[in-house]
């Protein structure tokens, strides 16, 4: 499987990625070796996650989330929350 996920950086910016292990994947984030965005915008706190069958559709969805504004994204972070 792979997972898109949105972070949150210490900054209060919002980083979007795709991984095959998230815990891995924040846990590099945050001791500084995952992005360069991230690297000095460190601790970051996962706030948002969704699974994918293939890479190909992690991409995908990974290109349109960057593509929204910052308040979209949250209103996608608030909208998962309440369907949980």
């Amino acid at each position: 499987m792979w997972y898109l996920y949105i972070v949150k950086c210490k900054d209060g910016t919002l980083y979007t990625g795709i991984t095959t292990d998230i815990s891995e994947r924040i846990d590099r984030h945050n001791r500084k070796k995952a992005s360069k965005y991230t690297r000095v915008r460190t601790p970051v706190k996962l706030i948002y996650e969704e699974t994918h069958r293939t890479r190909s559709a992690a991409l995908k969805r990974e290109l349109f989330i960057k593509s929204l504004t910052r308040s979209d994204k949250l209103k996608l972070v608030a909208s998962r929350k309440k369907r949980k």
